[in-house]
């Protein structure tokens, strides 16, 4: 199986490139091929701009969206790993949604005016790590909005199936013991994908 992870943490020593280890190493041992995109790494450049709509409108995709793209469709699983940051992704990550996910590969309307997503047929897989308790964020709705926002309104959206998304709560407060615990639930959910 062919695996695109999308990683957005600017810190090598953070929790969430734990998990981008933990899920290359995983995949890599069940024989899977991984391409990582690090948009923090690749200064990738979130910000679409009005040249940019110009261009894929008039059908001239800018190379740096057509590479991105090009991983995407040869991917049979993307899988994201992030931080939530003033609940919501990194506006790097946002940003790479708007200028990759474009009208015309991501998406497209129909004939009778309702929404195709063209990347049916893709799976994806969320991770995503936050101070707060899982179950504050539970209780006051926000995990819902979270999915409702990255599971139903991009991927959802696209047509891709979104195998499971993952939160991790309370990842600066908690003690190493309970990170390793974290680490195993990737692992887990990455050996039942």
């Amino acid at each position: 199986m062919k695996h695109l992870i999308v990683y957005a943490h600017p810190k090598e020593d953070s929790f969430n490139h734990a998990i981008l280890e933990t899920t290359i190493k995983t995949l890599e041992a069940k024989g899977d091929s991984v391409v990582v995109r690090d948009l923090y790494a690749l200064r990738f450049d979130p910000v679409l701009s009005a040249n940019d709509m110009k261009e894929i409108s008039s059908g001239n995709i800018p190379q740096d969206i057509a590479t991105e793209q090009s991983y995407i469709t040869d991917a049979d699983v993307i899988t994201v790993i992030y931080p939530i940051w003033w609940t919501s992704m990194p506006a790097i990550l946002k940003g790479y949604f708007d200028r990759i996910f474009t009208y015309g590969f991501a998406y497209k309307y129909g004939q009778d005016g309702n929404i195709e997503g063209l990347l049916s047929g893709k799976k994806a897989l969320l991770f995503s790590t936050h101070g707060a308790p899982n179950a504050y964020y539970d209780s006051v709705g926000m995990t819902e909005a979270f999915k409702n926002t990255s599971d139903v309104g991009i991927f959802g959206f696209v047509g891709a199936e979104v195998k499971e998304h993952v939160f991790f709560g309370e990842v600066p407060s908690v003690d190493d013991e309970k990170r390793k615990e974290m680490l195993q639930s990737v692992k887990n959910t990455l050996e039942k994908i």
